[in-house]
């Protein structure tokens, strides 16, 4: 009979590892990379395909990069999923090579560390030993290699390069490969972007040591996994922006992302067999360029109610900024990232470090003001 320690380690195996391919080309494939970086997008509800003009476009929009208006800009960010259990990091930097070109570096770790490996709880006379309970990580990674060209004073682009590794402890581990593009269209006061994801499809290589749960998966009647290929599927993200001038020292940027994926019919404000539409609305409120405050609505879904009824329900966040000095912003987001405690709203900090601002003709084309 199997004992209740191999059973939680079983399904932690399954939960935190996905080492269980739902099938080649699974819905939720590499989920971390969809999260979203950045308080200050987060805070827009992850609306920034057409607004991203910083170093955070390398994940966004890497044709935003271009956008960038200093010579060396540095990014951070932490948050915290479930309450404290998984964390989630970003950094990223980027500098110019020539006055057309940009090039940026971003890291992504989504992680739960310390989880108990209770395999061995009971030792081979069946007494509980303690001292027995070893600990594993489960945790992905991406390396994000990027670069823009600034093509025309109206069209940008930019392309990203993955290298994604996810590793389950010494049960699992997969290594990827895949590449993004990005174009930003500016036409007189609006800006019209397209972000397409892993446009070639973006594949998973993952093996398994199963001599270490064999024994478990056996007892479970489970099978025991074997080496696979796991693909995630393309996604395009189109995103419109406008920024108004209220006052002269108040301003407003409204975007709007319309997220579209093609990997089976999804619960979204539009879902069919052939494609889906998940709306993103995001405000940002800017006070002389120095203090923010912003406001977001997205993953709109149709849910049912107990009597049959359907109605939407709608994920908001909030968020507000404040630069520091003319070199460090600091940006702050109230949103629901996956909280299980007594509030659903989690609290996210990221910090933008920028040095040597560029002369105003520094860009061959022309850009747009720096958000």
């Amino acid at each position: 009979m199997i004992s209740r320690a191999n059973f939680c380690v079983l399904v932690g195996l399954l939960l935190f590892g996905s080492v269980r391919g739902q099938g080649i080309a699974p819905k939720y494939s590499n989920e971390f990379m969809n999260i979203g970086i950045g308080a200050r997008a987060l805070g827009m509800a992850g609306a920034q395909v057409a607004a991203v003009s910083d170093v955070t476009s390398a994940y966004w929009n890497p044709a935003g990069l271009i956008g960038v208006s200093h010579e060396h800009e540095f990014a951070l960010m932490h948050a915290e999923y479930f309450a404290g259990i998984a964390k989630f990091d970003f950094a990223a930097y980027t500098t110019n090579i020539q006055e057309d070109n940009q090039i940026a570096i971003s890291m992504i770790r989504f992680g739960v560390d310390d989880i108990p490996d209770t395999r061995f709880l009971y030792d081979a006379n069946g007494a509980l030993n303690y001292n027995n309970i070893q600990f594993f990580n489960a945790a992905d990674y991406a390396l994000l290699l990027s670069y823009a060209r600034d093509v025309s004073d109206n069209f940008k682009f930019g392309v990203n390069t993955k290298i994604i590794h996810r590793n389950v402890g010494k049960f699992a581990k997969a290594w990827g490969f895949g590449l993004d593009f990005g174009a930003i269209y500016l036409w007189e006061d609006w800006r019209i972007g397209l972000m397409a994801r892993d446009v070639t499809t973006t594949f998973n290589a993952w093996s398994h040591n199963a001599d270490l749960v064999r024994e478990i998966y056996s007892q479970t009647q489970n099978e025991v996994p074997i080496n696979s290929i796991e693909l995630t599927l393309p996604r395009a993200i189109l995103g419109l922006a406008k920024h108004f001038e209220i006052t002269p020292e108040i301003s407003l940027l409204a975007v709007l992302d319309l997220d579209l994926t093609f990997d089976g019919q999804r619960n979204a404000l539009y879902g069919s067999r052939i494609f889906n539409v998940d709306p993103k609305m995001g405000l940002e409120l800017d006070y002389k360029n120095t203090a923010f405050f912003r406001f977001g609505a997205g993953n709109f879904q149709k849910l049912n109610n107990f009597d049959g009824t359907k109605y939407t329900s709608v994920q908001p966040g909030f968020g507000l900024g404040f630069k520091a000095s003319e070199k460090v912003l600091i940006d702050y987001a109230l949103t629901d990232i996956g909280s299980i405690s007594e509030t659903p709203f989690s609290h996210v900090f990221s910090v933008k470090v920028s040095l040597n601002p560029l002369k105003e003709d520094f860009r061959i084309y022309r850009g747009w003001e720096n958000n």
